[in-house]
């Protein structure tokens, strides 16, 4: 199984839908908040990106909540 990672701001509304799709199906992921957590927000940064939700799933990088990206990059 690939390891999750979710971008995050505490305010994103599509973070949240992110998140509980993840849930939904059932898989563990890791939240890396950028409001809160200045090194998260630096990962971000350094992967070249500002906004979230980033859903990373093993080496694929997901921006913004796309459905059908997730499931494809799960193998679904």
């Amino acid at each position: 199984m690939e390891k999750i990672k979710v971008y995050t701001s505490s305010t994103c509304p599509y973070c949240v839908m992110a998140k509980e799709y993840l849930a939904e199906k059932g898989l563990e992921y890791e939240e890396k908040n950028v409001q809160t957590d200045k090194a998260a927000r630096q990962e971000l940064m350094k992967m070249g990106y500002t906004g979230v939700p980033v859903v990373v799933i093993g080496d694929e990088e997901i921006v913004g909540f796309d459905k059908a990206k997730i499931d494809e990059a799960l193998g679904k």
